[in-house]
């Protein structure tokens, strides 16, 4: 008899294969090791899966927090006003949005948007012509801009960064050299300019066709991007430039349409800005790039690209408002306000790098 039959027998049998660790009820492995997830990692991973989840939290917390401590805050009035002084930000917030999903940083979008509401000034009142024209020229104006900061980027290959820090003094002496520096004052702006700053009662509430304007957009690329083809190459691109290019994507092309759609929603926001202000200045905004950025940072957008959510940037736009609105409220000093946008910039930074290595 085979002495080593016992070993042979054994060798033939199929192999067992070793229970997985830990299975959570969706059926995934919950730590390679076994253990069970500690609160903080399960909420790491909700984090990464769900990207409105930290922002929305934020800004619930804070809501319920300064409506404690004012109690004007928590009115739907407030509520309405906050809404109204971010909604540009967070208009441009769309554009740059767009930009940082792609890897790349818009510090031109102010300029744009000055030089566009410059422009439908001068083509209305300056040079006569129709109104309905001028504005789709003015328009037209930001859409050019966002041509050219494509083509900066794409043909030239100089780094987003660069390209539009660049075009961002262009845009800006540009628009000082159109306006020579004046602004149009109220009374001598064409109704049609104002008309998204015109309000109309919800519950007796004011709001304004800027505010409607604003969430539509928000609606419409949060759709976009998250059921078009267009939408899923900006994410591939953004997420690994050089995957995306083996794939087949036309990675240039891409590129430049982010960049000329954010002309276009540029455009739209000088027209939001002349209705929210009521007149056209060429400094008014100036310092809205960073504010941009700051929004779309906030909102959970990555800024390495590949990851965020549109309505993430709106979010931010509001948590920003929020702060800003409720500190004042309480009796802070404008410097605190800055103080805590500062703070929150870097712990959303801070969470957006965490998150990428759990991602890895």
């Amino acid at each position: 008899m085979n002495e080593r039959a016992p070993e042979l027998a054994a060798a033939a049998a199929p192999a067992r294969v070793a229970p997985p660790a830990n299975r959570s009820k969706t059926g995934l492995v919950e730590i390679e090791q076994g253990g069970p997830l500690t609160p903080v990692q399960w909420i790491e991973r909700k984090m990464l899966s769900r990207p409105l989840i930290g922002p929305l939290a934020v800004l619930v917390l804070a809501t319920i927090v300064f409506s404690i401590v004012s109690p004007n805050f928590g009115t739907l009035q407030n509520f309405s006003l906050i809404l109204q002084q971010v909604q540009v930000i967070a208009m441009l917030g769309i554009a740059q949005t767009l930009v940082i999903l792609t890897a790349g940083i818009d510090l031109s979008v102010a300029a744009v948007m000055l030089l566009s509401q410059v422009a439908m000034g001068k083509f209305a009142v300056s040079l006569g012509l129709p109104l309905e024209l001028a504005l789709v020229l003015g328009i037209f104006v930001g859409v050019a801009c966002g041509a050219i900061n494509g083509l900066v980027v794409t043909k030239l290959n100089i780094p987003p960064f660069i390209a539009t820090l660049g075009t961002l003094s262009i845009f800006y002496a540009l628009n000082i050299f159109i306006s020579d520096g004046e602004s149009v004052p109220y009374a001598d702006v064409p109704p049609l300019f104002n008309w998204l700053g015109t309000g109309f009662q919800v519950l007796g509430t004011t709001f304004t066709y800027g505010q409607v304007l604003t969430l539509a957009m928000f609606l419409l690329f949060a759709y976009i991007l998250r059921n078009t083809a267009w939408g899923t190459h900006i994410y591939a691109v953004g997420d690994n430039i050089e995957a995306a290019r083996l794939t087949g994507i036309r990675v240039n092309r891409v590129l430049m349409s982010v960049y000329v759609v954010a002309g276009l929603i540029i455009g739209l926001t000088a027209w939001l800005l002349i209705g929210r202000i009521g007149s056209i200045s060429p400094t008014a905004g100036v310092g809205y790039n960073l504010a941009s950025i700051t929004a779309v940072v906030i909102g959970g957008t990555s800024l390495f690209g590949g990851r965020g959510r549109i309505m993430g940037t709106l979010l931010g736009a509001l948590i920003v408002g929020v702060f800003s609105s409720g500190l004042s409220l309480a009796g802070f000093d404008s410097l605190w306000q800055e103080f805590t946008i500062g703070l929150l910039i870097i712990g959303a930074v801070a969470v957006d790098q965490r998150l990428r290595k759990i991602g890895r």
